[in-house]
């Protein structure tokens, strides 16, 4: 698999929108999800493959959503994909690696793919889904795992399903999840507190649908100026030293100086 740093704050657009792809590319955005599945209509799909065919390289990650494994689309998407500049692949509704395999075979076997856990097989199945060696991290697709299991879409409906997540990512080694996207667009507020939510519970990042989220996502998962100005003090304070020291009256060991690696690393991605 081709090393790609794991994104945050993937923003996605319509594949027959290839108009507003420079667009969403400049928007802050680590990644533009070009999706050929749910944002498109069915006819307009062969639009849409042809746009991402056409599509030129941008200053940010390419990646492309397909259509689901059992779709009629699904092969043709993969036929459009091999001749993308995409640097991943988005599999909705994943549920066995088997659907990996299929994506693997299609576009070739260096393709990172990202799963999308949107149904109760695919949570069954999601430990094996984050140890195939295509896959450097999952997301939520909340909307439609709701929908699968025939439950209201709100937070504490589906804080099992999130934590069950952020835990196999970890005991996969694999990055932390995506949260799953926030329908309004036009209230930052609301797009800041779920953000926090998933933050707060172990997510790394959040699925996108419109440039104005992107602002108050990154102002939840990039840290701030004062908690980088403590990292690059810390690691300052230690490069020199094998043991614990202090800084400003607080003992430095091994947690604080992994806490301050991990700011640095986070603040440094969605500069």
């Amino acid at each position: 698999m081709t090393l790609i740093t794991p994104p945050k704050l993937p923003l996605f657009v319509p594949g027959h929108r290839a108009d507003i792809v420079p667009k969403a590319a400049a928007s802050g955005a680590d990644m533009v999800i070009i999706d050929l599945e749910d944002a498109v209509a069915e006819g307009d799909k062969p639009a849409a493959r042809a746009h991402l065919a056409n599509c030129a390289a941008m200053p940010v990650p390419i990646a492309v959503r397909v259509n689901t494994p059992d779709s009629s689309s699904f092969a043709a998407d993969l036929d459009a994909v091999r001749s993308s500049p995409a640097s991943m692949v988005v599999l909705p509704k994943a549920e066995s690696p088997a659907d990996l395999d299929r994506v693997r075979d299609g576009v070739g076997a260096d393709m990172p793919v990202l799963p999308i856990i949107e149904t109760a097989r695919g949570l069954d199945a999601v430990a094996a889904l984050l140890g195939h060696p295509n896959v450097p991290l999952c997301a939520f697709g909340h909307l439609d795992f709701s929908l699968d299991i025939g439950a209201s879409d709100a937070w504490e409906n589906l804080l099992f399903v999130r934590s069950q997540l952020v835990l196999q990512s970890r005991l996969a080694g694999a990055a932390p999840p995506l949260d799953g996207v926030t329908v309004s667009f036009d209230d930052p507020a609301i797009v800041s507190a779920e953000a926090r939510r998933a933050r707060d519970l172990g997510f790394g990042g959040k699925l996108l649908i419109h440039p104005r989220q992107v602002a108050p996502a990154q102002s939840v998962f990039q840290p701030s100026q004062a908690d980088y100005d403590w990292a690059l003090s810390v690691l300052a304070a230690v490069a020199d030293s094998q043991s614990a020291v202090k800084l400003d009256g607080a003992m430095i060991d091994l947690p604080v100086i992994k806490r301050a690696e991990r700011i640095k690393q986070d603040f440094e991605s969605l500069a």
